[in-house]
């Protein structure tokens, strides 16, 4: 057996954001080091079928990886520690020393498959299972900050049957509590998908049902007036580090599903357009907010800093950000002088620690 590390590199999955995690695996599989590890490509299809691909990291894009593949699976058994693999030679075991997770969304960053690590007994990068599950859900981040002087935007949450059973209750609440514009979204989604700005009242219930199309819990939040900045923060709960700010110059209404991914047409500032003391709350507030929040290994902490006088509010925390050549959190680290290839060593790292420290 190989000296190398053998590392599972997991994408695709049963999410809206498929493609975006098929994108994030390439760019992480092309930048690992071949002298440390010994790769495991491992897809999850649309259907949630796993399947072990051993062909070249193009295959990832023009979709090879579906047909020259075994089936696999990661053994919730930890005696396994790693792969069962479906061959024509009858079943046999692949050892993993680590899994690095590429799944953006549902069932990759919400705890699901954490869960899934924890039992099978692997390490793996970043968020454990709790963090991963708080961080996903919009209205439990929310609420859960709301004891703490972390700012946030006035919002309110509610469940798409409870807006079903009484529409008009619903929407008065909504109108009574925030000005427009306001901004309606899925609890647990990610990459803005189902996400809504919305101007008027008259345009809520197709914003709601949009939303509810992703996720059986709808957010509502008051528009903030500001720049949209983000933070990544890297390292164990205590030892954890923010990276410089970045700021988003969004082409779109606001920084959607095609503006990260299809179009790129968003200008990034590396870093963002702050003076030093505002950046530096901003840097302070992202580490308090991933603390606060149990998160370890990664995460990237979004914020909006307002125009009229330079409050720090935060957005959201994503803790399987984008990891393609034009994401935020690499670009990040890439400005503080950490390569591409350094930065999945240090997660690498990270989640090996982690799982020495129990």
């Amino acid at each position: 057996m190989s000296n190398k590390l053998q590392l599972a590199v997991i994408f695709g999955g049963k999410s809206s954001e498929h493609e975006v995690s098929l994108m994030s695996a390439a760019s992480i599989i092309e930048n690992l080091d071949r002298e440390k590890y010994d790769i495991h490509q491992v897809g999850i299809t649309k259907e949630g079928q796993w399947l072990l691909y051993d062909g070249p990291v193009e295959g990832l894009g023009d979709g090879r990886w579906l047909n020259e593949s075994v089936p696999a699976f990661l053994a919730p058994d930890p005696t396994v520690h790693g792969l069962v693999a479906l061959g024509e030679g009858g079943p046999r075991t692949v050892h993993i020393d680590c899994v690095f997770p590429a799944l953006h969304g549902k069932n990759g960053e919400d705890g699901s498959i954490q869960g899934l690590f924890q039992l099978a007994g692997v390490p793996y990068a970043g968020c454990h299972v709790t963090s991963s599950a708080v961080c996903m859900d919009k209205a439990i981040t929310h609420t859960l900050l709301s004891n703490t002087d972390i700012n946030q935007a006035h919002y309110l949450w509610f469940y798409a049957d409870r807006y079903r059973a009484a529409p008009e209750v619903v929407l008065n609440k909504i109108q009574a509590r925030l000005d427009f514009p306001i901004f309606v979204k899925p609890a647990n989604a990610g990459s803005s998908v189902g996400v809504s700005k919305v101007e008027r009242p008259e345009d809520l219930p197709a914003a709601i049902e949009k939303a509810s199309l992703e996720d059986g819990k709808v957010i509502v939040e008051q528009g903030i007036d500001g720049q949209e900045v983000e933070v990544a923060v890297l390292g164990t709960r205590p030892g954890a580090e923010a990276s410089c700010v970045g700021e988003i110059g969004a082409s779109a209404q606001f920084y959607d599903y095609d503006d990260k991914y299809v179009n790129g047409t968003s200008q990034l500032y590396i870093p963002a357009r702050l003076p030093e003391d505002v950046a530096e709350r901003v840097r302070e507030t992202a580490v308090k907010v991933y603390r606060l929040l149990g998160c370890s290994g990664l995460a990237r902490v979004d914020f909006f800093v307002t125009h009229e006088d330079r409050q720090v509010v935060l957005n959201e925390i994503n803790t399987l950000p984008g990891f393609t050549s034009i994401s935020m959190y690499p670009k990040l680290w890439m400005h503080g002088g950490l390569s591409y290839s350094q930065l999945l060593d240090r997660l690498i790292e990270l989640g090996l620690e982690e799982a020495r420290n129990g």
